[in-house]
């Protein structure tokens, strides 16, 4: 799926933070755009709906080297959470190259990632794509609140696939990079994997 450009030799690559509405999505995007170096970004993008916001920015990480000496950009997008908003998730995930699913911890907010979770396995399946092979991590956020589920319960309900997870409380940005640099590598190692057949 990824747009190699060979003026700027750069492989450009989508990564989606998908998961239920108001889960930490945005705020996981936000604080990769505050803390990476202005000369390595583009401007955010934000589209206003009336309950929640999709964002995009685009980034050059410093630190991921090259592939046949060309550069990687990854660019991340959000997708609104609320079930009525269904098309333009399916639009956000055309191209997708690497996913996080940012689960939220709280007790009751589990239905909503179950649903929000096969929600994205059937819009992939739709645009012909096995969640199986698309590199997937999941994020369990929110983990300073409360009324969590433990993260055993949250693996075996979510983690099906049995890829990668963090623990998150993004908005302290605690597990944000650590799960943006597994996906990025996740989506490297499949570019490179797709390159050498």
């Amino acid at each position: 799926m990824s747009f190699v450009n060979y003026h700027t030799k750069e492989i450009n690559c989508k990564i989606v933070y998908y998961g239920p509405g108001l889960g930490g999505k945005t705020t996981n995007i936000q604080h990769v755009y505050q803390k990476t170096a202005a000369k390595n970004k583009g401007q955010m993008v934000t589209l206003n709906t009336e309950n929640e916001r999709t964002l995009f920015f685009d980034f050059l990480p410093l630190d991921l080297g090259t592939i046949r000496g060309f550069k990687t950009r990854f660019h991340l997008y959000t997708v609104p959470g609320q079930v009525f908003y269904e098309a333009s998730r399916k639009l956000i995930l055309r191209g997708v190259d690497g996913i996080v699913f940012v689960a939220d911890s709280q007790v009751e907010k589990m239905e909503a990632n179950i649903e929000s979770f096969e929600g994205l396995k059937n819009n992939l399946a739709e645009q012909g794509h096995d969640i199986a092979k698309i590199p997937l991590v999941l994020q369990w956020n929110k983990r300073d609140l409360p009324n969590i589920i433990s993260e055993v319960d949250l693996e075996k309900k979510l983690n099906t696939l049995d890829v990668p997870s963090f623990s998150a409380v993004a908005i302290k940005g605690e597990g944000v990079f650590e799960t943006l640099k597994t996906i990025s590598k996740l989506v490297l190692l499949n570019i490179k994997g797709g390159l050498e057949r």
